[in-house]
């Protein structure tokens, strides 16, 4: 029987939680989905822990889940991290080649890497990834992996991602008090392209624009290496809220109508063959209402116009949102440098238009980053709303992961009925007893 390592991956958002737990064939490297649980969050704010008790609830709610379907306990977690509090630095090392015939060995680009990593942080501020970005041997520039070359001098320029220290051990604290180890922080952009982004993207120059509820974080890759990771302290959240101001409903009757919206088909609106200008009109009309109680929303407001919440409300906010995308790449000097556009995942990528509305933003080519399919319990988690989460589990699958936990001893006390055992002690001494 092939040896299988399981990798166990919590994306812990602003609105949801989810945790997937999958093994991964030695053999054939493929990951399988055993255990999947998706529940809504509490305590976080823009990706960020205000209530720690709540977040611990939470977790611990989805992780039971994801267990009882797995069938084990988990013993580690990699946890995806986003969050305005994420910046990012490029550093150059250069180290002397150890090796007296002057071949570079791995250990030679540990060495540079290290030096690279030796860059000034705040005291608030912690490493989250060490990313290198290409490799120069003596004046040869532009190597992606300089193991077995000749050279005397050995220079790499790293991409550092880094997260506040204190979101970071709240973060930790959470999973330690769950009693599991955690395995690695991911920075929620990188786990995400790790599946929507193609090779040829991403040599040609790509962002990906992860669109979380509170936050969107943005991994922008250059010449086929990460140039730039951040966040804006915008997502889908904003246009939600929109949505209930200025349709006079409550918060989660928004979201129901946002999600109403993007599930509508738009070809039902195209002229129908042998259709009239006026029959196309009058149809268009009938499809524009909404009856809101017929989707089991209850309001003072009985129909609400489907052009009107589109036009007048999200796309507004849609446009702002890429606008303000479109100011922090530029601040970054990226935005001319992408010519392969912009590639949208997260739940907000679902949101009808918003495509459209970035295209005529930035002008560039815009998909939306769907990842490729996984074998096993994966009915729940298709589409680019799960993109970080499949990301983080291919991050784990090529970076290692903790083997399959066997049954303990103590588990098998727990799965057995000792109550029913103790009682019929109970009455045997009784009746031995006078």
């Amino acid at each position: 029987m092939p040896k299988k390592r399981v990798i166990t991956a919590i994306d812990l958002g602003t609105e949801k939680c989810v945790t997937i737990i999958a093994v991964v064939d030695e053999e054939t490297g493929e990951l399988k989905v055993v255990g999947v649980s998706v529940v809504p969050a509490k305590g976080m704010k823009r990706s960020v822990i205000v209530d720690l008790d709540q977040v611990l609830a939470t977790m611990s709610q989805s992780l039971d889940a994801a267990e009882r379907m797995a069938g084990f306990d988990v013993r580690s977690v990699y946890l995806a991290v986003s969050g305005t509090h994420i910046t990012s630095k490029n550093s150059k090392g250069v180290v002397a080649v150890a090796a007296p015939d002057q071949e570079i060995t791995a250990s030679d680009v540990e060495r540079v890497i290290e030096a690279a990593r030796a860059i000034s942080l705040p005291a608030d501020q912690r490493i989250i990834h060490v990313i290198p970005r290409d490799f120069k041997v003596d004046s040869q520039e532009g190597i992606k992996d300089p193991v077995g070359m000749t050279g005397v001098r050995l220079e790499s320029e790293a991409h550092i991602i880094t997260g506040m220290t204190t979101s970071l051990k709240n973060l930790e604290k959470v999973v330690n008090d769950l009693g599991l180890e955690v395995d690695g922080f991911v920075f929620a952009g990188l786990a995400a392209s790790e599946v929507v982004l193609s090779e040829t993207e991403k040599e040609l120059g790509a962002v990906v624009v992860d669109m979380g509820a509170g936050t969107t974080s943005l991994s922008a890759f250059i010449d086929g290496s990460l140039e730039y990771s951040g966040s804006v302290p915008v997502g889908a959240r904003h246009i939600t809220q929109d949505i209930a101001l200025g349709c006079r409903i409550s918060l989660d009757n928004a979201e129901k109508v946002k999600l109403l919206l993007s599930k509508t088909d738009e070809a039902t609106l195209k002229p129908q063959p042998g259709e009239t200008k006026e029959e196309l009109m009058k149809r268009r009309k009938r499809a524009d209402k909404i009856d809101l109680a017929t989707h089991g929303i209850h309001e003072s407001v009985d129909t609400l116009s489907r052009r009107t919440v589109i036009e007048g409300i999200m796309v507004p906010r849609m446009k702002e949102i890429f606008e303000l995308i479109a100011a922090d790449l530029e601040k970054h000097d990226v935005l001319g440098k992408v010519p392969a556009g912009l590639i949208l995942c997260g739940g907000g990528a679902q949101t009808i238009g918003i495509v459209e509305v970035a295209k005529r933003v930035f002008n560039l080519p815009v998909r939306t980053g769907t990842p490729s399919p996984l074998k096993g319990l994966v009915s729940d988690i298709h589409g680019p709303a799960y993109a970080v989460n499949i990301g983080l589990l291919e991050y784990g699958r090529t970076r290692g992961a903790a083997p399959v936990p066997t049954a303990s001893f103590g588990s098998i006390l727990e799965s057995v009925n000792l109550k029913g055992v103790g009682e019929k002690i109970r009455g045997i001494i009784k009746s031995i007893l006078p």
